[in-house]
């Protein structure tokens, strides 16, 4: 009788999407430790750049048709294995000589340690534990086979592998040793999800063509459940009889505002950018009847009515693209964010061109325009320029319940902070604090750049004062909810230098922040620093519902003047719905019907 083929001591799991020019490197890694006894799958998730195994029989390859993210692909490697020890090469990354070896040594002996784990390094450095605030990375890990399964995509992506499998297992210990190689590159997973890279939702959805609702977890942000939040959209019925638009961009951070258009009878289609932010929503779309466009050259054999190219300056090359390709099309340039941006990032020639070239130009702000008809004299047809926040969500997001207020309960004031605290330091929220104002941050504190004090800056109020609050972001749904607890809302902090002259007006003279209408649909006054003598746009717009403020005492001073706050919140109360989509959809759609008619 010939014997039954012996178990391997450790089954080791590649997974690779759009990296086979790394993967050699992995591999090779692979075939130089000095522990010979395992076996390897490698699970090609959906990649187009045709990823190869050496000629070697512990090694071998699965292709999975088209992506369905890290975790079926670590299922289907454990599915395809036996070993009783599971040890992750992610195909970017590279491990040391004796990597396995030291792993399986550091499980040895103790039948109830599940897990161990290697020192790295990596960009940042060296260390025996986890690589900055990224948590134990894949490369490092070694644990025992259980019945455990990575979450697939329609239950969670994260790149915090603690959330997703590590927390399975208890009994844990380290190597002590570097051993393996955490590679920091553009294409990492982990870059595609979290903020502080530049990734989030929309950048994760358009790498890997995600075209399903996402439950996607951000170490920077928290957890955004588009399967919850867009449920109530999914049965609505597809549009006909309006125009067929072509959206040319993204849609920022209401997107599902379309669904207005589509309500209209608008059938629309959609050529995204593939440089967008977190926030800058691609699709395909988890929500409505929006069918992607891939390329400029599928555009052109589109029968469509009309483009609509927004909104965002990381949208600019690809509008400016196609309004020189597609020049037959009457185009609706939509401009938000932000006409200096396009100056750093040298897209100024395609701004001024989608201004110049444009059959009607919509603009954020009064200021935005008259800041662009200084900077390209000439070039902007006031008959065919107008103004209209692109970014504006729907008025069902303003029905919620209201709550009661935090400040009836305990008689303190507390205010709000969402998105990122522009402006919000230590020294301030110490001196808040202090006067009996709280202040309540949700969602991303975490950023990089200049801003990448803030998670610094909270800790070290937190440390002297018991008023500073960090909590998970806000979703639509619980806008009105969460929000009306509130006293007020804060905009970005910050003192305008423009002195009335717009030629030195920076971006927040000229925006209409995002937060206004989020804190819009609750009631909520808004905390904008007061610059005497300079035009600001947000000023303007919030009029009566603005708690104008001059320093730190003043602004204490004005918190603490209930029947002040109380006019405000009725101001905000009042207009709130001025700041809702649905107010001027038939206006924008009108701006449409016009671009068509210019071309009769």
């Amino acid at each position: 009788m010939t014997p039954p083929p012996s178990t391997p001591a450790v089954a080791v799991l590649v997974p690779v999407h759009e990296q086979a020019a790394f993967l050699p490197r992995a591999l090779g890694s692979l075939l130089a430790q000095d522990l010979l006894d395992f076996e390897c799958v490698v699970v090609d998730d959906g990649s187009t750049d045709g990823p190869s195994v050496p000629d070697d029989p512990r090694v071998r390859l699965v292709r999975l048709p088209t992506n369905r993210g890290l975790g079926a692909a670590l299922n289907t490697a454990l599915d395809a294995t036996t070993a009783p020890v599971v040890a992750y090469l992610p195909a970017d990354d590279a491990w040391d000589a004796e990597h396995l070896s030291a792993l399986l040594a550091a499980l040895a002996g103790d039948s109830e340690r599940d897990l161990a784990w290697s020192g790295v390094r990596w960009a940042g450095g060296e260390t025996t534990d986890a690589p900055g605030d990224s948590g134990l990375q894949l490369v490092q890990v070694a644990h025992r086979r259980t019945g455990v399964r990575w979450p697939e995509r329609d239950e969670l992506e994260a790149d915090d592998l603690e959330l997703l499998l590590w927390h399975r297992f208890a009994a844990r210990r380290s190597t002590g040793r570097v051993t393996c190689t955490w590679t920091d590159h553009p294409g990492q997973r982990s870059r595609a999800i979290r903020e502080t890279c530049d990734g989030g939702l929309n950048v994760f959805r358009r790498r890997y063509r995600v075209a399903t609702p996402l439950r996607l977890h951000s170490r920077d942000s928290g957890l955004t459940d588009e399967v919850a939040l867009y449920g109530r959209f999914r049965d609505r019925p597809a549009p006909s009889g309006g125009l067929r638009v072509l959206l040319v961009g993204e849609l920022a951070f209401n997107p599902e505002r379309v669904l207005a258009l589509e309500e209209r009878g608008h059938r629309l289609f959609g050529l995204w950018t593939d440089d967008g932010l977190g926030a800058h929503t691609v699709g395909p779309l988890p929500f409505g009847h929006v069918t992607d466009v891939p390329t400029v050259a599928a555009a052109r054999e589109l029968d469509v009515d009309v483009v609509y190219g927004l909104l965002n300056w990381r949208a600019v090359p690809l509008a400016a693209r196609v309004l020189r390709e597609l020049p037959h099309l009457p185009f609706v340039w939509h401009f938000k964010e932000a006409p200096q941006a396009c100056v750093r990032r040298g897209t100024w020639p395609d701004l001024a061109a989608l201004c110049g070239g444009a059959d009607e130009v919509l603009l954020a702000t009064q200021e935005e325009r008259d800041w662009l008809e200084l900077a390209l004299p000439g070039r902007l047809d006031p008959a065919r320029t107008g103004v209209l926040d692109g970014d504006l969500p729907l008025a069902e997001w303003f029905a919620g319940e209201r709550s009661p207020r935090l400040s009836d309960e305990d008689g303190a004031v507390h205010t709000a902070v969402l998105g990122r605290p522009l402006g919000v330091d230590a020294d301030l929220l110490v001196r808040l604090g202090r006067a009996g104002v709280h202040v309540h941050l949700h969602g991303q504190v975490r950023d990089h750049g200049p801003a990448a004090g803030w998670a610094a800056a909270v800790r070290e109020a937190q440390a002297q004062v018991d008023t500073v609050h960090v909590h998970p972001k806000v979703e639509q749904p619980d806008w009105v909810r969460v929000l009306s607890r509130y006293d007020a809302g804060w905009l970005h902090r910050f003192r305008s230098s423009n002195g009335g002259d717009l030629r030195r007006a920076v971006w927040d003279d000229l925006n209409a922040p995002a937060r206004i209408p989020t804190y819009a649909s609750a009631g909520l006054p808004m905390l904008q620093s007061t610059s005497p003598g300079s035009v600001v746009a947000a000023e303007r717009l919030l009029g009566d519902s603005a708690v104008l403020y001059d320093g730190v005492d003043d602004l204490v001073a004005r918190l603490h003047d209930r029947a002040g706050l109380d006019r405000a919140a009725k101001a905000s109360q009042d207009g709130r719905m001025r700041f809702t989509f649905d107010a001027h959809v038939d206006r924008l759609v009108e701006v449409l019907e016009r671009a068509v008619a210019r071309r009769g």
